[in-house]
């Protein structure tokens, strides 16, 4: 009687789910295989489903209030940008529209924008920056870990904090994981206000332990701010025992494009504190003559209408004309990106993607190297970076445009992660990034169609099986 009371409940539960499949718009093999998985998985299949299926767009994560409050501090963000000409930039006005209707920002011309590679080199410019703040320093990170550097900022704080500087971090809950409390208790001895973005929580493990802020954004006075790919890791500064050197990119903002950076860090601190005090437009900061390249910030999430970061790649890979050129260790593209690559190489764009030939996680290898097969039977030019492990998340195309940020091009970072990144519409950064680019392709090894093809069964065998994983990695 107990086992057939079970099982009603159980199908009328997972009738419900796929009642809500079908309400909240899955493709169709997406919804057939979620139900499959649903009725013959007892119990797993459920659960499975309730931590990595539900659609978060069409069902929010979270449903942020826009208060009047928060509608005052990002109109007074977008007030402190330099507007663009309407005659500038004509041949990315469907991307820069695209990214103004998704996430809000509009381009802003007027910026200083430098390419940090590398760790030692964005640390020394990070710290540096931070020895000068005097009224606020915002910190977020998807990687928080202990080590040399986690010190060094901590001794570094504890001094703004007696000169009267403000401090705030917010960290990752998964991604810090390994953060310690007696570091966090520390910081906040001394008067660091910090907290973790959906830390493990028993009443929330399933609704929030695949949704993770990936972003890293650092704003210092409003008057200087650093994003990229590089978290607070030693790996960056000393390399790792396993992948040696961990290779990355980074940007060193200034100018009026900081305050979207500013308003995203508030948007999250207010999301996990629900502190208004945060939103204090009083550090806003006019900018006169601090540079000539326009930039536009793309951020997207869970929760977001759409997947900002995502249509921002499509974009970039559909209008390239001559060639475009990608680094990113995590390529698992989805089907969109997929066929907006192979259909780019088939035009006659040069496609070129950058990939690190070592992985920090072997399922992710096995299941990148799915793909390799298909894309370069469409002309795509696949190369693998052996001096380290590659952690650059970059774009650039025909010379005239680039982008920098945190968004790896697979479905994790497009679906389930907050991310961020710079689109910048000027061709000297452009060529800068090209360069550097075209340098690690000479440290790689080009992977050649023929020789690939005639892999062995039982490596085709892993990368088939891992593939299956592709929607969770």
């Amino acid at each position: 009687m107990v086992y057939f009371t079970f099982l009603i409940i159980y199908f009328l539960a997972g009738l419900v789910i796929v009642i809500r499949l079908i309400l909240y718009g899955m493709r169709p093999t997406k919804t057939l295989a979620w139900i499959l998985v649903i009725f013959t998985i007892p119990v797993g299949g459920m659960l499975f489903y309730l931590l990595l299926g539900r659609n978060r767009r069409k069902n929010k994560l979270f449903q942020l209030k826009r208060t009047d409050e928060i509608n005052t501090y990002l109109e007074k963000a977008e007030s402190y940008y330099r507007p663009v000409q309407e005659n500038e930039y004509q041949e990315h006005q469907k991307l820069i529209e695209l990214i103004t209707k998704n996430c809000g920002f509009s381009p802003s011309a007027g910026n200083e924008l430098k390419l940090l590679k590398n760790g030692n080199a964005t640390f020394r410019a990070i710290f540096e920056s931070l020895k000068k703040a005097e009224h606020f320093i915002h910190l977020q990170y998807y990687i928080f870990e202990n080590g040399i550097l986690a010190e060094g900022l901590f001794e570094l704080f504890e001094k703004k904090v007696k000169e009267g500087v403000q401090i705030r971090i917010l960290y990752d809950g998964i991604g810090s994981l390994s953060l310690s409390k007696k570091y966090i208790k520390k910081l906040e001895d001394i008067g660091v206000e910090i907290y973790g973005f959906l830390p493990i929580k028993f009443g929330k493990f399933l609704s929030s332990l695949n949704y993770r802020n990936h972003r890293k954004i650092i704003v210092i006075d409003n008057k200087i701010a650093f994003t990229g790919g590089i978290n607070v890791s030693d790996k960056y500064v000393t390399g790792d025992s396993d992948l040696g050197m961990w290779n990355d990119m980074h940007l060193q903002l200034e100018g009026p494009i900081i305050h979207s950076l500013q308003a995203i860090f508030v948007m999250d601190w207010y999301l996990v504190s629900n502190n208004e005090n945060i939103l204090n437009t009083s550090f806003f900061t006019s900018y006169k003559g601090i540079g000539t390249m326009t930039a536009q910030t793309v951020h997207s999430g869970p929760d977001e209408d759409f997947s900002s970061t995502q249509q921002m790649y499509f974009s970039l890979i559909n209008e390239a004309k001559k060639y475009v050129y990608i680094a990113n260790p995590y390529i698992i593209p989805g089907e969109a990106i997929l066929e907006a690559l192979k259909v780019a190489a088939l035009s006659g764009v040069e496609v070129r993607l950058l990939l690190s030939e070592v992985s920090d996680n072997i399922i992710v290898r096995w299941c990148v190297r799915s793909y390799f097969e298909g894309l370069m039977e469409a002309g795509v030019k696949i190369y693998l970076f052996s001096n380290g492990f590659l952690h650059s998340k970059t774009i650039v195309a025909d010379d005239t445009v680039s982008s920098v940020g945190t968004t790896n091009l697979d479905i994790r970072s497009f679906e389930q992660n907050y991310e961020v990144n710079v689109v910048i519409y000027d061709d000297s950064f452009a060529m800068e990034l090209k360069n550097d680019f075209l340098s690690d392709c000479k440290q790689s090894v080009q992977l050649n169609y023929s020789t690939f093809v005639d892999r062995p069964w039982v490596e085709k065998l892993k990368e088939g099986a891992a593939k299956i994983f592709s929607p969770v990695l």
